[in-house]
């Protein structure tokens, strides 16, 4: 089955080995009247209008796609969301709008306690619904690739129980979906005061069985003060390396432990929030392979102090940027809000933010082979926007120019 499009105004294709660092974060690989084939799913072709009609002679008009007036550019990657869960939390919204602290609403029965309550409640199916519904919008801001965590149980059954819905969405909804196993999310009430013991259950009893099912290829851990330290971290790292997970980290969103620095010395694929990520931490991460997912979306929810995106690019990281959807800190996975925030607030230039939502994206969840970008070989994961230039997406600040979104060479938006 093939697909032709021509005319392209500019056809981004992020090109290039991921991740890219520092200053090639600049290059978004813009072609002037760009052209594409897509042959069973994969691009066969990627240049220009005129080298195509050169090297396809003839072209079948029931095949061609004339984009004129319409940018095009890959399948956006999510490389952090918390997607899958039960209940809500807008009251707590508005108590910390009136100036409640995170600490009163816990004692009012709210904070990931009452998410943690609800999820435990929730039936399989209520999560397959709920889940997919979350899908849908995503794929309609031009996702096509997401990463979704547990961690909402916490316990044996609750887990496993989110994780398995993630699998069968993964095979039934067009977004590809990573999963990531996020046991110590916090310290649930009946390990109140036992971080360690609970930590050797996830290692011992419920992350085997998780890799027995194989229901997820990374492990994450909420490094954070008041949550688990460095030194735990450490320990469930290890731990999951060895029992052969990819590794992630929550670090350093409230204050700074360390947590990125860790997280390169212990190979993680990539360490995310990074609000108060030390100078010391930024130079770690540019130095080393892991990538800074950063979290806009998040702070201006929080209305907190936004990670230093431009200091990383600057000093050499590899920089992602993702939703962190999750019912309570930041309940969106609007894309249009986050590249605004980016470029605005963030100082990120448009195309560093698509190579950051795109490739970057990809190498944070190990998907840089096959998706992120628009090149021979690859997925054909596209979005086509409704105006000519990537210039649009921050200047039509936070609404959609979405115009339909292509996963595996078909139109599924």
């Amino acid at each position: 089955m093939k697909k032709i499009i021509i005319h392209i105004p500019e056809l981004v294709t992020c090109a290039g080995t991921g991740p890219k660092h520092g200053k090639d974060m600049a290059d978004a690989g813009i072609i002037k009247d760009g052209a594409v084939v897509v042959v069973d799913g994969k691009f066969a072709f990627v240049g220009t209008t005129d080298e195509l009609k050169r090297v396809y002679e003839e072209l079948d008009e029931e095949e061609v796609i004339d984009a004129s007036g319409c940018a095009v550019i890959p399948g956006l990657v999510d490389s952090h969301t918390h997607f899958i869960f039960g209940g809500y939390r807008a009251d707590e919204f508005s108590w910390r709008l009136k100036g409640d602290s995170y600490m009163s609403i816990m004692e009012r029965g709210g904070g990931i306690a009452s998410t943690m309550n609800a999820t435990r409640g929730a039936s399989e199916q209520e999560l397959l619904e709920t889940g997919k519904e979350r899908l849908d919008r995503m794929l309609s801001y031009g996702i096509t690739t997401v990463e979704g965590k547990s961690g909402y149980g916490m316990d044996y059954e609750t887990e496993l129980r989110m994780l398995r819905v993630m699998k069968k969405l993964n095979q039934e909804h067009p977004v590809d979906i990573v999963s990531t196993f996020l046991g110590p999310h916090a310290i649930p009430p009946e390990y109140a005061g036992r971080d360690r013991e609970f930590i050797d259950f996830n290692l011992e009893e419920v992350m085997p069985k998780v890799k027995e099912e194989g229901l997820a290829e990374f492990a994450d851990i909420f490094t954070e003060k008041g949550v688990f330290g460095i030194e735990d971290s450490r320990y469930y790292l290890q731990g999951a390396k060895k029992l052969g997970f990819r590794l992630k980290v929550h670090a350093d969103e409230i204050v700074d432990l360390g947590g990125a620095g860790m997280a390169v010395e212990e190979g993680c694929q990539s360490a995310d929030h990074l609000l108060m990520a030390s100078d010391e931490s930024i130079a770690k991460l540019a130095k080393g392979s892991t990538v800074a997912t950063l979290l806009p979306a998040t702070a201006f929810s929080l209305g907190a102090p936004y990670a230093k995106g431009r200091e990383m690019i600057d000093s050499g990281c590899a920089v992602a940027i993702a939703s962190d959807y999750n019912p309570g800190s930041c309940h969106t996975c609007s894309i249009p809000l986050i590249i605004a925030i980016s470029c605005i607030y963030m100082h990120m230039t448009i195309e560093e933010v698509l190579n950051a939502l795109t490739i970057n994206g990809a190498a944070a969840v190990n998907r840089q082979d096959t998706v992120g970008s628009i090149e021979v070989g690859k997925k054909a994961d596209l979005v086509i926007l409704d105006k000519p230039s990537i210039h649009f997406l921050p200047y039509c600040t936070a609404m959609n120019i979405v115009k339909s979104v292509m996963k595996d060479g078909k139109f599924v938006f």
